[in-house]
C-alpha cells in the first residue's frame, strides 16, 4: 500500500484529511480491543478470584489476582523492545499486527482455563501465563501506535488526533465495565462466580476478527529510508536519545500510577476500603470512565493551544497537589454521587497528561527509533509504578498502612512536576 504523507507545512487536501482520518479510527479500534482484552482481567477479577487462588480471605485473594495483574506489566519491557523494534524495522502495521493476535490469543485461553478445583496449582500457574503472554503483546501496542497516531495526525491539531488513543484505551476499559455491569444485571453473583467472567475473555477474543479487518487496511507511515536507517530499532541507536528516554521514564511513573490508581484500582478501594456494593462501584465507575473518555479530545485540543509543557505542569502540579486528599476523602465516602464527584475531579486532572502523553513521546525521538524509545520508556516505567498499583495498594492496606499509598502516588507525581519544568526545550514539535 502507498505510505501515508507525512505531516508538512503545506496545504493538506479533504481527500487527505479523510485518509488521515481513517487511519486513526483504524489504528484506534485495535487498541480499544488491545485494552478491553487486558481490563476485562482487573475488573472481573472480583468473581474470578477463588476460583485460581481459593485460600485465604477476599484481600488476599484480591491481592493473589493484583500480583497477577502486575506480572503482566513486567512483559511490557520486553514486548516494548521487541514490538518497538519490529515497527521500526518492518514497519508500524506489521506490528500493530501481531500485537492484537498475541492479545487476543491470551484472552481467548483465560476464557477456556480450567479452575483450581479442576487441575490444582496448574490453573494459576496457566492463568499467570497467559497474563504474561498479553502483557508482551501491550508492552509493544502502546509505542507503535503512539508512533503511528502521532505520524498520521494533522500538523498543528496533533493533540487532538492523538488524544484518541487515549480514548480508545479507556474506552476498552469502559467497554469491560459496560460488559460486566450488564453481566451483573443478566446473571447472579453465584453465576457470575462460577462461569459468567469467562463471557467478557471470550468477546475479546472474538473482538480480534474486527481490529484485525480494520489493520489489514492501514498504510505504513515509515518509509524506506528510516526503516533502512543503521540505527532503526536498536538500543544502541536510542542510546543517542538517553536523555529524551530518562524524561519519559520520569513523568510516566507518576502518570501511569495515577491513571491505574483513579480507574482499575478504583473500582476494588470503593468495594473493599469504603465498603460500597460491587454493583454500585461498576456502575459508577462506567460513568466515570465515560466523562473521563469524553474529557480526552477536549483536553489534547487545549495541548494544539497551551503547548505539552504546560499540559504537563497543570497535570503533575494538581496530581500532586490534590491526591492525599481525595484518596483520603474516598476512603470513608458513604454517598455515590460524592464518590463519583471526587473520582471525575482526580480523572480530569489526569486527563492533562494522557490526552498527550503518546504524541509528547513520540516528539522526543527520530523516526528511527521513535516506536522503541516511545514503546520501552513507557514500557519499563509503567510495568514498575503503573502495573503495581493495585498490588502496592492492597499490600499496603494488609499491612494496615494504607494511607502510606496515598503519599507514594503524590511523590511520584512530583517527580513528574520536576521533570515537566524541564520540558521547555522537548517541548518543541518535532516535525515529523
Amino acid at each position: 500500500m502507498a505510505e501515508v504523507t507525512r505531516s508538512t507545512s503545506q496545504e493538506i487536501t479533504d481527500k487527505d484529511k479523510k485518509s488521515r482520518i481513517f487511519a486513526i479510527v483504524g489504528a484506534s479500534s485495535g487498541n480499544l480491543v488491545e485494552w478491553f482484552d487486558f481490563y476485562v482481567y482487573s475488573f472481573c477479577s472480583i468473581y474470578f478470584a477463588s476460583s485460581f487462588f481459593p485460600s485465604g480471605n477476599s484481600t488476599t485473594q484480591l491481592l493473589q489476582t493484583a500480583g497477577v495483574f502486575a506480572a503482566g506489566f513486567f512483559m511490557r519491557p520486553i514486548g516494548g523492545w521487541l514490538f518497538g523494534y519490529i515497527a521500526d524495522k518492518h514497519g508500524r502495521k506489521s506490528s500493530m499486527l501481531i500485537s492484537v493476535c498475541m492479545m487476543c490469543a491470551g484472552s481467548l485461553v483465560i476464557a477456556c482455563l480450567p479452575t483450581y478445583d479442576s487441575i490444582g496449582s496448574w490453573a494459576p500457574a496457566l492463568l499467570l501465563l497467559a497474563r504474561l503472554f498479553q502483557g508482551l503483546s501491550v508492552g509493544g501496542e502502546y509505542g507503535t501506535s503512539a508512533t503511528y497516531m502521532s505520524e498520521v495526525a494533522i500538523e498543528g491539531r496533533r493533540g487532538f488526533f492523538a488524544s484518541f488513543q487515549y480514548v480508545t484505551l479507556i474506552g476498552g476499559q469502559l467497554l469491560a465495565l459496560v460488559v460486566l455491569v450488564g453481566l451483573q444485571q443478566i446473571l447472579s453473583g453465584d453465576e457470575l462466580r462460577a462461569w459468567g467472567w469467562r463471557i467478557p475473555f471470550a468477546l475479546g477474543a472474538a473482538l480480534a476478527v474486527v481490529a484485525l479487518f480494520l489493520r489489514r487496511s492501514l498504510n505504513e507511515t515509515s518509509d524506506e529510508k528510516t526503516r533502512g536507517h543503521k540505527d532503526a530499532g536498536s538500543l544502541a541507536g536510542l542510546w543517542k536519545h538517553k536523555k529524551a528516554f530518562l524524561m519519559v521514564l520520569g513523568f510516566t511513573a507518576g502518570g501511569s500510577l495515577s491513571f491505574y490508581t483513579f480507574t482499575t484500582y478504583m473500582q476494588k478501594y470503593l468495594v473493599n476500603t469504603a465498603g460500597m456494593d460491587a454493583k454500585t462501584a461498576s456502575g459508577l465507575m462506567t460513568l466515570a470512565l465515560f466523562v473521563f473518555m469524553l474529557l480526552q479530545p477536549i483536553v489534547g485540543a487545549l495541548s494544539d493551544k497551551i503547548g505539552r509543557r504546560n499540559s504537563m505542569l497543570i497535570f503533575s502540579g494538581l496530581a500532586t497537589l490534590m491526591t492525599i486528599p481525595i484518596l483520603y476523602a474516598l476512603q470513608s465516602v458513604t454517598n455515590p454521587y460524592w464518590a463519583f464527584t471526587l473520582i471525575v475531579i482526580a480523572l480530569a486532572i489526569v486527563t492533562f497528561y494522557t490526552s498527550i502523553s503518546g504524541l509528547l513521546k513520540a516528539e522526543m525521538f527520530p523516526a528511527e527509533v521513535r516506536a522503541l524509545g516511545v514503546g520501552l520508556s513507557y514500557a519499563v516505567a509503567n510495568a514498575v509504578f503503573g502495573g503495581s498499583a493495585e498490588y502496592v495498594a492492597l499490600s499496603f492496606k494488609s499491612w494496615n498502612i494504607e494511607e502510606v499509598f496515598f503519599w507514594y502516588v503524590s511523590g511520584m507525581c512530583l517527580i513528574a512536576f520536576i521533570v515537566s519544568i524541564r520540558l521547555n526545550a522537548k517541548g518543541k514539535e518535532i516535525q515529523l
